[in-house]
């Protein structure tokens, strides 16, 4: 599947459940009741949108996996997957940002893995080691990078749409997270940052970093 659609699969359901109740009250309230059911059914519209990317195509860029606004930007020793001293840079991913994810740089996926926890904000320090989470490892040509996916308050669902073998091109769609969450990469530390926090970003789009020929 290339989840291509310009509304993820996975927003079906709400928009489905809602137009019901907007059709249930517009036989119960008239045009009043419609309105009413027709905020939600729009706006779970708006949430799932999955819009088309035009990512940079030189093979050393490594672009943003999620829309949102950067948060911090840390050295930091990575021992899941990277075992190694690595840059994580963080987006925070608001209740209107797109909520899909992108693959930062070509590679094949060497590892996934959910693991459990709690619902904290997602903006918060401790929600990187405490929240309901997803990790990606990626095989790259200049070395492991890792993806995590991370629920927040109201987000309450990942989806990883690929699996240990698979091969991803930049900017390649590989999943999405439900509602307002926070999405972190890891990086090896000899490479060029290219964003800063605060900045806003756009996954598969917006170049955040570039390895050095």
């Amino acid at each position: 599947m290339n989840h291509r659609e310009s509304v993820a699969r996975e927003g079906w359901v709400f928009i489905g459940f809602f137009a019901l109740i907007t059709i249930l009250l517009y036989f119960a309230w008239d045009y009043l009741g419609a309105l009413i059911g027709l905020v939600p059914t729009l706006f779970c519209v708006f949430f799932f949108r999955n819009p088309k990317r035009k990512t940079p195509a030189q093979k050393t860029n490594v672009v943003s996996p999620a829309d949102g606004r950067i948060m911090d930007i840390t050295n930091m020793s990575e021992d899941r997957y990277i075992h190694a001293n690595t840059i994580r840079v963080r987006i925070f991913l608001s209740l209107f940002s797109v909520h899909i994810n992108r693959t930062p740089i070509a590679g094949q996926v060497e590892w996934v893995q959910k693991v459990s926890g709690i619902f904290l904000p997602a903006y918060k320090d401790e929600a990187s080691h405490k929240n309901v989470r997803n990790y990606l490892g990626l095989s790259t040509e200049w070395g492991r990078i890792m993806v995590v996916q991370i629920t927040g308050l109201i987000a309450r669902r990942l989806v990883c749409w690929v699996q240990p073998g698979d091969i991803l091109e930049t900017g390649q769609r590989f999943g999405l997270i439900r509602f307002g969450s926070c999405t972190e990469i890891y990086l090896p530390e000899d490479i060029n940052i290219l964003v800063e926090p605060g900045q806003k970003v756009k996954g598969g789009e917006t170049l955040i970093a570039r390895f050095y020929r």
